[in-house]
């Protein structure tokens, strides 16, 4: 019993004593009588903690728990009173008491407690200082379990202290764990709208999750409170750069450069603007001024390979990012850092080490990410394919749009899509919005009606005007506005409900290919299926099946199936048969698609730059002793 615990097993230590406390106490007395008679009320309070106190010495202290496992057993103690109606003040004010017994009495300790004190209150301030302390202590040296365990505690001792909610949120996202991460800042925004920190930690967050929208309004808060809180800078020039808003995002890495003249971070934001506006000469140079102030920068590593094909002349520059790699990184930044490896060995044809590096980068991002829950993916693609029925859509519903304005590019993510946005955008009548994440946002904001059934003529009307203000902001004299989200897939329904005349284009890659490219990209924490072969694998079949519906159920007028292959083999025919289906003219510029200026702000930022090549088709082949999970998928273009 002296041994240090497993979590688990503090956990089940704490709700024991809770339900020996409710056997063996008058809590629901104490509960019921409060405010009755004070005197006799305070007296009753100081026996019984007197008494739990002593249990708490006898049955949990001997375990010698460190900060981690004291953070569960309280957490777990105060749970199960909540869960059986103790009043929640009672129940933070033994939590309290059960924290500070374990943190400040010796082992062992039987003391009794003065009948006129209640312990909570008179240590409570010391403690609780002592134990955030200790918790940036811990932080600082990157120990984090025990980090959160310190902060766990000040905050069952005071939940309503905003700097233990917003550095337990600090330490929840270095663990991946997102959702517990973004509680935890609203909790500390919500105690103190004031603090900036908790603002910032939590657009951190919400870019991470891909929610770029609501990234930028917190980020654009904790600025405003504190104007010169440089990583909220930073992280608003990241957002604006993948909203696509790169003069909004420009301007938010001069200011970062202004803030912090000598750091590199502001340089390497400018470059990935650079790269995506197809000034990859100039990127290179901006990723190469980073890495001079700050070798050990990823971001600046991670540009560089994509602003160009890497080659053998860089082998002495990768064994340096190698060396750098290695010798300790957060592990996200390693994650960024085998990544850029991995493009690199790739690029030379080094498929074995290039694996080796994916492979690393993916395992770390892992560590940090909520799983891919395969059953809750199977079960969201059964639900669409009840709902959206062929009678369902045959109809053109009140409230739609009659508009041809909107055109999707959808499929998995590194099936092409950039490409043929590409090609599309290069007509004059025509205009690339890149990955709009309106759709994605709209279920989310109205999952309780989308998920159960179709949109009323109300919110019908609702989606399609604001849809449609979203395309005028990316362009207003265009006729037709590309959405190339590959999210938009699971949503081809609900757009096709509202926008009968849109055009849908499938882009349709070999499996094998689509998801080793997704496991070569880092991607947000949102697209967790790319981490693990197997989770690719598994949510290609149900995308797959997902498609195989659309293409059953939507008009074929609306519907058009683009294989890859057959794009890259005769690009010509190809490019006419897509123009022709948006209904314009054709235009030659389209073969010229590479030499268009306009933004890329995806992963494809080089590819769309050079003219259309083979060599991505059957790709797979170089590492398919590595990919097991893979091979079980169709080699042909599904």
């Amino acid at each position: 019993m002296l041994k240090w615990f497993k979590a688990s097993e503090a956990a089940q230590v704490g709700t024991a004593l809770a339900d020996d406390v409710m056997l063996q106490s008058p809590l629901g007395s104490l509960a019921r009588d409060k405010g009755k008679n004070p005197g006799v009320q305070e007296r009753e309070l100081q026996k019984f903690l007197q008494k739990f106190l002593q249990r708490v010495d006898r049955d949990a202290r001997p375990l010698q728990l460190n900060f981690l496992r004291r953070a569960k057993l309280a957490n777990s103690f105060k749970w199960r009173l909540l869960e059986k109606g103790i009043e929640k003040e009672l129940v933070d004010e033994l939590t309290q008491a059960l924290v500070l017994r374990l943190t400040t009495q010796p082992a062992g300790t039987t003391q009794a407690i003065q009948p006129d004190v209640v312990p909570t209150q008179r240590n409570l301030p010391r403690t609780v200082e002592a134990l955030l302390a200790k918790g940036n202590e811990y932080m600082a040296k990157g120990a984090n379990d025990e980090a959160m365990g310190c902060y766990q505690q000040v905050v069952n001792l005071d939940p309503r202290h905003a700097v233990a909610r917003n550095n337990l949120g600090a330490t929840f996202s270095e663990q991946g764990r997102y959702r517990e991460a973004e509680e935890q800042f609203r909790r500390a925004i919500g105690i103190r709208e004031s603090y900036p920190d908790p603002h910032s930690n939590l657009g951190a967050v919400l870019m991470w999750l891909g929610r770029y929208d609501e990234s930028e309004t917190q980020l654009r808060r904790a600025l405003k409170l504190k104007p010169s809180l440089l990583g909220a800078q930073l992280n608003l020039g990241t957002t604006l750069f993948l909203l696509g808003r790169l003069r909004d995002a420009r301007e938010s890495f001069e200011k970062a450069a202004r803030l912090a003249p000598g750091d590199a971070r502001p340089l390497a934001g400018l470059g990935q603007i650079a790269g995506s506006e197809g000034r990859l000469v100039e990127a290179e140079t901006l990723f190469q001024r980073a890495l001079n102030i700050d070798p050990r920068l990823p971001t600046a590593w991670s540009g560089l390979t994509a602003s160009r094909r890497m080659t053998t002349a860089d082998s002495a520059w990768f064994k340096r990012a190698e060396e750098i790699a290695d010798s300790g990184f957060t592990p996200v930044e390693e994650a960024t850092m085998r990544y850029a490896i991995g493009k690199y060995y790739d690029d030379v044809g080094d498929f074995a080490r290039a694996f080796r590096s994916y492979q690393r980068g993916n395992e770390l991002e892992k560590k940090r990410t909520q799983p891919y829950d395969r059953a809750e993916r199977t079960r969201f693609v059964d639900d669409l394919l009840t709902l959206y029925t062929p009678e369902v859509l045959a109809r053109a519903p009140a409230g739609s749009s009659d508009s041809a304005r909107p055109v999707f590019v959808v499929g998995m993510p590194r099936s092409g899509t950039s490409l043929v946005e590409q090609i599309i955008a290069s007509h004059p009548a025509a205009h690339g919005a890149g990955e709009i994440a309106f759709w994605n946002r709209a279920v989310r904001m109205h999952e309780n009606v989308l998920r159960k059934g179709l949109p009323d003529e109300s919110l019908c009307r609702q989606l399609a005007a604001e849809y449609l203000r979203v395309l005028a902001g990316h362009s207003e004299q265009a006729l037709r506005v590309v959405d190339k989200a590959p999210v938009n897939c699971d949503y081809l329904g609900l757009i096709h409900y509202v926008f009968p005349n849109a055009r849908l284009i499938y882009m349709r890659r070999d499996p094998i290919d689509t998801c080793l490219s997704c496991y070569f990209q880092q991607f947000s924490a949102a697209i967790n299926f790319t981490m693990d072969l197997a989770d690719l694998a598994h949510y290609y079949r149900v995308h797959e099946r997902l498609v195989a519906h659309w293409r059953s159920v939507l008009p074929s007028e609306v519907f058009l199936d683009v294989p890859y292959a057959e794009l890259v083999a005769d690009q010509e025919s190809w490019s006419r048969k897509i123009v022709d289906f948006i209904r314009l003219p054709w235009d030659a510029r389209c073969l010229e698609f590479h030499k268009t200026e306009r933004t890329v702000t995806t992963a494809s930022v080089w590819q769309v730059r050079q003219k259309i090549y083979s060599s991505s088709v059957g790709r797979w082949r170089n590492y398919q002793k590595f990919i097991g999970p893979l091979l079980s998928l169709s080699h042909a273009d599904s």
